[in-house]
């Protein structure tokens, strides 16, 4: 498998005015905490890590943002929303260059994100004019004969958002754009490796009129700013992607409070014989090994009719050993490294515990600090990690089925449910087969590694508590407010 020659990485060329944001206004907090790059260990800046205290300052101060009934109407978050959109595809350059440097995304991988991230506030923008209620029927009980009513979409209040490093531009825009949008205000804890990004973000939306005290960028460690965060009582809603585990605590420390959590999955790939084969190996191994695996809707588990399984792992395996492991600023490179070497460990670890029980090694395998060379395994017993849990890694399996029921059933046994692929000619066994899968999102003769940023997104079991997606967001984040009006009083 080529590896692409390094390039020297060009310097950071921008910094965020300071460490944070709250209280309408950039501020370095007491403490700050180094932000570098998972390729070379480079330095790359240092931004505030948020206490307590200071994340109490930072939700205060935006809960009295809200609670003071300034106006600021649907049309303007619209406009300024839009605005945001277009700052964020002038300033691409900037963006993909903060967004590779500080995360584990090649400079083409976050060229992709800058564009997504501008199509989610475009869609934020358009729910803000779509917070409608609709009448209720009051004069079909005795009890409300005189009377008339209707409900109306009103903001939750302070969200508070913890996001994860894969996606560090597009996942806050996912958090802040339906909030702002909702009429909200919100508190975001960006993940310790990528908060550049954020504070890069963050000055976008003030460039773009946002008013300065509706948010806050509290960076920080998870067990000191997200512990805080959480708990705060005058949060009123969580929103969190991350995974499994953390959810839970997430969940703990939270309490009482409306929670919207994306929390990642275990997904497969059904490939049955009558599958445009090329067209399906391809898609897998793009969606398996795009951000180095590093992504909920990663291609995890391949099912394929054995009837093709032979020729099928062959294409698979040409494919995977045609990318080029290497530096994320080189434009021939398909696969960066991992977020740190101790996840690219983690990960040779799960992949050695599936090889010493009989799993068979077809392509990969091999690691160099953070770097994962993308692995192909078959043969790999029902209760290895890789198969049980999400590897978050390049890692991908293929099994032979016999019959399509086993195949699904298969692709079922697993405690998450985000989504799946099916590959087939047949459209009544692709609709057959996508009713029976237990998942968010089944995606025909694609992999299921694919969303658009309007779908509602989210799945069954451990993947999460309710959908993100714009304007599923927007609905979790603001509550109908019933108004009755007796006539005749």
């Amino acid at each position: 498998m080529p590896a692409a020659e390094p390039q020297a990485a060009a310097p950071l060329t921008w910094q965020p005015p300071a460490g944070a944001l709250w209280s309408g206004r950039w501020v370095d907090g007491a403490s700050s905490m180094p932000v570098h790059d998972p390729e070379d260990g480079s330095l790359l800046g240092r931004v505030t890590d948020a206490s307590p205290a200071e994340v109490d300052e930072a939700v205060t101060g935006v809960a009295a943002a809200v609670a003071s009934g300034e106006n600021w109407p649907a049309w303007r978050r619209r406009e300024v929303l839009d605005a945001a959109a277009q700052l964020v595809l002038k300033r691409r350059e900037l963006l993909t260059q903060v967004i590779s440097r500080e995360g584990c995304k090649t400079v083409q991988e976050a060229g992709g994100e800058v564009a997504r991230a501008a199509e989610t506030l475009r869609l934020s923008a358009q729910q803000a004019g779509c917070l409608t209620g609709e009448t209720l029927p009051f004069s079909d009980t005795p009890r409300g004969h005189d009377r008339l009513g209707w409900y109306t979409r009103e903001p939750v209040g302070v969200v508070a958002a913890i996001t994860p490093f894969n996606d560090p531009l597009n996942l806050v825009a996912h958090k802040m754009g339906p909030a702002l949008a909702g009429g909200n205000g919100i508190v975001l804890k960006p993940a310790e490796a990528t908060p550049l990004t954020a504070l890069a973000f963050a000055r976008i939306l003030l460039d773009a009129g946002v008013p300065a005290d509706r948010f806050a960028i509290v960076p920080g460690t998870g067990s000191g700013a997200g512990r805080a965060l959480v708990g705060h009582h005058l949060v009123d809603l969580v929103s969190f992607t991350g995974g499994y585990r953390t959810g839970n605590e997430v969940a703990r420390t939270a309490g009482a409070k409306k929670t919207l959590m994306e929390l990642g999955g275990n997904n497969a790939v059904l490939v049955l014989a009558d599958a445009d084969r090329e067209l399906a190996a391809q898609a897998v191994v793009d969606g398996a090994f795009g951000v180095a695996g590093q992504n909920c809707l990663s291609v995890q588990r391949v099912f394929v009719d054995a009837r093709i399984a032979a020729r099928f792992t062959q294409d698979v395996v040409k494919a995977t050993e045609a990318l080029t492991v290497g530096g994320k600023a080189d434009p021939r490179t398909d696969i960066g490294p991992l977020i740190n070497e101790r996840e690219a460990r983690r990960v040779e670890e799960w992949v050695r515990e599936a090889l010493d029980h009989g799993a068979e090694l077809l392509a990969g395998g091999r690691r160099e600090g953070a770097f994962h060379w993308p692995t192909v395994l078959t043969g790999v017993p029902a209760d290895a990690r890789v198969m049980t849990d999400e590897v978050f890694g390049p890692v991908l399996t293929i099994e032979p089925f016999d019959t399509v029921d086993e195949a699904v059933a298969r692709a079922n046994d697993t405690h998450y449910g985000l989504q799946a692929g099916v590959f087939t000619t047949g459209l009544d066994t692709a609709l057959t087969v996508a009713e029976r899968l237990r998942v968010g999102a089944v995606m025909v003769n694609d992999s299921s590694d694919f969303r658009i940023d309007a779908m509602p997104f989210g799945g069954p079991r451990r993947s999460g508590v309710g959908r993100e997606g714009v304007r599923y967001a927007v609905e979790a984040m603001t509550e109908p407010k019933v108004i009755a009006v007796r006539r005749g009083a």
